[in-house]
């Protein structure tokens, strides 16, 4: 609760800002903005990237100035009374000048509305692209993938959209990886969500893909972003939008795998905006089907001692709602207040049947279970910033704090016909998170920019599960003393770090930053329910546990401008903490003959990267392809071994799973992505991925693997869209990524493909569309394979992805968006490892697993 008014006073803080910090810098007390729409004069299209320059009439140096949105339109803010004249410009049209331009103290704002530039004759062949924005963009420090302009994304989720993004790598279980490392962070609007800590691939799941707006990846994140992420940085950007006046849009689809919808309100008035976001989906079920094929070995001989094999089927039903309330306030241009709540929620049922069979010492036995499991997240994020601009153009102090909270239940019933005991679990787990934080930039002069700042995470999760043993039909619950268990755990991340930027003649520039991390961890562990004197041989004595650690980040990009093409080096170090997943030492007994268990005592992830990039735009082209080295060092991986285990009395051969530091990994890779246009309707975009998985084991491990040496992974996307008359497209896509290499086996290799039409009617404000997805076969099937001397194990899930589905958009409301460059910073936790992001996933609250 202490914390809950920590945030209040921060909140009326904010508030006070106006009478606190005034109007900055010496400015006047009343300014206002120059705002319109830059259009096309012979194609009446609105014309995105065009600059607009503020000047004094008669001046020669800009005052300031903006680029337009997609919509053409420009927002020019902190003018103060007096007249100008604008400076329009875009490569291939005459410089447009519109003069005089005047506010006043009593009318502060100048809305010029339709601002008509015309095109010079070099330009008249080519004016068909313009106010088209490319569907992939490459900025000096991320990649950027446009979703709204992608046909196909429509009725998905973003999930969906992910697999198609460059670099980007999503398997069957929704795990997503950036070149094929997973200690991903995944942001919304630039921040973290509760919701994704605790289940990122199911919250994925749950947020449409009309509601996202652009994806970035960042794959050599500078000293300014949380150390955390070794793989990099994902970013999806959501469309809430500062718009003038109310304005909206509706979008959904109605399929045969899921069904989804959408809306988003939003409204301005003088320097108060407000936007409201919901949307959600619901799955129908899905059957899916596994075998599996376990046989533990005497390690010396290599003959199978114990024989164990499954088949069971499982029926998933998921459903989602994620929505979300943004509002701001602009006391003047030097001072400004933004604040959004966001709310999840969601889960899937599921209820499985399975013949379990074994052979030991020639006896055969079998047994058949039951399952039934409800899983159910949820939670919000509260985040709220201030931003002061100094006089000095581009000087801004921002103070941000965020609280998230998020929820994760399990309930599950597992009956069985034979001599295991019948079983019953309920774990409960919260997760908050509390973060503060204040960023600095000085632009010192043309040449030199500044960036510095500070944060605190302060992290409290919270895991109480609950087994119990049940008669066999479910009833009459017994508590299972020992694998019953609650659970603490702490931390507490402080970091500082600052940024130099260089803007050096001969087109160079260059960023140089560093950071500095503190972690400080606490753990736990109690099983309140039985004395350790009295417990069987199954119960785990278990001591808290704590750990501090300083981790250095260095961080390094050069860039050199060539004309259309960009050369950019880059280096940075990242780091994997290890979360709660990872370390809970309770041993997970929910499947008998597959345990897992975390490792209290896991050290950190530490990567070094080295990335050499090109882009090249040609004409209406783009390509870009990068080479880069990667040193990962304590390489956490989760190691199977054969036990023996005791359960009520009762001898079972069994594998357990436990995270370990195993070793180091030396990477060599190679991306590229393009997108060209062969003829103007067609455009063709391509992205492949390639990189070895070469681990050095640390002595202590090298009898559990299975072979070493240098494995070869890859990933590869495709897509084709053609714009037909008449305002009709079609779009087909499709991707595959090869297995994935641990030091004991392979995880299964994934791929699909899809297809989509869409027809635009009414100015484009209303769309009907159809997509299918992998229309020919109604089953993938994923394997995976690992082993060692002692064991070995094997699977295969057939899993339903057959779909067709109707999809439809409606835009409404006079639509004035301000300039992208003018978001608000905030609060951006992007250092909290996920893991394989599976339902519990990144430092969620997992209880006894």
């Amino acid at each position: 609760m202490k914390r809950f008014y920590i945030l209040i006073a921060f909140f009326c803080f904010a508030l006070s800002a106006k009478a606190q910090f005034g109007v900055g810098g010496g400015g006047p007390n009343i300014v206002g903005r120059i705002s319109g729409t830059v259009i096309d004069s012979i194609t009446k299209k609105p014309m995105d990237y065009t600059t607009v320059g503020l000047y004094r009439v008669g001046g020669k140096s800009p005052l300031n100035g903006v680029l337009t949105d997609e919509k053409g339109n420009f927002k020019i803010d902190g003018v103060k009374p007096g007249t100008y004249s604008l400076k329009i410009t875009f490569i291939g049209y005459p410089t447009k000048i519109v003069e005089p331009v005047t506010t006043t103290a009593s009318k502060p704002d100048n809305k010029l509305g339709n601002v008509f530039i015309s095109p010079g004759a070099h330009a008249l062949a080519t004016v068909n692209v313009v106010g088209q924005a490319p569907l992939i963009e490459n900025k000096i420090d991320k990649i950027v993938y446009n979703a709204e302009k992608d046909l196909t994304s429509a009725g998905g989720n973003a999930t969906d959209v992910l697999q198609k993004v460059p670099l980007v790598n999503v398997d069957i279980n929704g795990n997503v990886s950036i070149r094929g490392d997973q200690n991903v962070k995944v942001l919304i609007n630039g921040k973290p969500s509760g919701a994704t800590s605790a289940s990122l691939s199911d919250v994925l799941k749950t947020i449409p893909a009309d509601q996202i707006k652009s994806i970035e990846v960042v794959t050599s994140p500078s000293a300014k972003y949380d150390a955390e992420g070794s793989g990099g940085i994902i970013n999806i950007i959501t469309k809430q939008k500062n718009v003038s006046g109310i304005s909206g849009s509706i979008s959904g689809g109605v399929g045969t795998r899921q069904n989804n919808g959408n809306i988003n309100l939003n409204y301005n008035k003088n320097r108060f905006s407000l936007g409201i976001n919901a949307g959600g989906n619901l799955t129908w079920p899905q059957t899916s089907l596994t075998t599996t094929d376990q046989e533990i070995k005497n390690p010396v001989t290599g003959d199978v001692l114990v024989h164990n094999y499954n088949n069971s089927s499982s029926r998933i039903k998921r459903h989602g709602a994620i929505g979300s309330v943004t509002m701001g306030y602009e006391f003047n241009a030097f001072n400004s207040i933004n604040s959004t709540f966001r709310l999840n929620d969601g889960g899937f049922n599921t209820d499985g049947t399975g013949l379990n069979q074994s052979d030991s010492a020639g006896v055969h036995s079998q047994y058949n279970t039951t399952t039934k499991s409800h899983n159910h997240f949820g939670g919000f994020d509260w985040s709220l910033d201030y931003t002061h601009k100094f006089h000095k153009e581009g000087e801004e102090l921002v103070v941000s704090g965020q609280w998230s909270h998020s929820v994760i239940t399990t309930d599950y019933t597992s009956l069985f016909t034979a001599k295991n005991p019948d079983q019953m679990g309920d774990n409960n787990g919260k997760n908050n998170e509390y973060t503060f934080q204040a960023d600095y930039t000085l632009p010192v002069n043309k040449v030199v920019k500044i960036e510095a700042g500070g944060k605190t995470i302060q992290r409290r999760i919270n895991s109480n599960y609950d087994v119990f043993n049940t008669d066999d039909q479910g009833n009459n619950p017994i508590r299972d003393v020992v694998n019953s268990n609650l659970y603490d755990y702490n931390q507490n991340v402080y970091a500082g770090y600052t940024v130099l930027t260089f803007t050096l003649p001969k087109n160079y520039s260059v960023l140089v930053g560093g950071r500095v991390e503190n972690t400080r961890i606490k753990g736990d562990p109690q099983n309140p329910y039985q004395d350790a004197s009295t417990a069987g041989s199954s119960f785990q004595v278990l001591s808290p546990f704590n750990s501090s650690y300083t981790t250095y980040i260095p961080s390094l990009t050069i860039q050199k401008q060539l004309g259309s093409q960009t050369l950019k080096l880059s280096y940075s170090k990242r780091i994997q903490r290890p979360s709660l997943q990872f370390l809970n030492p309770f041993i997970n007994r929910t499947n008998v003959q597959s345990q897992s268990v975390g490792n209290p005592n896991l050290a950190p992830e530490v990567s070094q990267t080295v990335e050499l990039n090109i882009n090249k735009f040609v004409k209406s082209s783009v390509l870009n392809f990068s080479i880069y080295y990667k040193n990962t060092n304590n390489l956490i991986e989760g190691i199977a071994s054969p036990v023996l285990d005791t359960i009520n009395m009762v001898p079972v051969t069994a594998t357990r799973t436990k995270y370990n530091n195993i070793g180091k990994n030396n990477s060599f890779g190679a991306s590229f992505f393009g997108s060209i246009n062969p003829v103007k309707p067609l455009t063709i975009r391509a992205s492949i991925n390639a990189y070895t998985y070469d681990p050095t084991i640390f002595p202590e491990y090298a009898g559990i693997g299975s072979k070493t040496g240098v494995y070869f992974q890859y990933s590869a996307f495709g897509s084709a869209s053609y714009q037909f008359p008449h305002n009709f497209l079609a779009e087909l896509f499709g991707f595959t990524n090869s297995a994935r290499r641990t030091i004991q086996g392979t995880n299964p290799a994934f791929g699909i493909y899809a297809f989509g039409l869409k027809k635009q009617f009414m100015d484009k404000k209303l769309a009907i569309g159809f997509n299918t997805v992998q229309p020919f076969a109604r089953d993938k099937h994923f394997d995976s394979n690992i082993s060692n001397q002692a064991f070995s194990y094997k699977s295969s899930t057939a899993f339903p992805f057959r779909s067709f589905g109707i999809t439809f958009s409606y835009s409404f409301g006079k639509l004035s968006f301000s300039n992208p460059q003018q978001q608000k910073k905030g609060v951006n936790n992007d250092d909290q490892k996920q893991g394989d992001q599976g339902g519990n996933g990144g430092g969620a609250p997992t209880g006894g697993r």
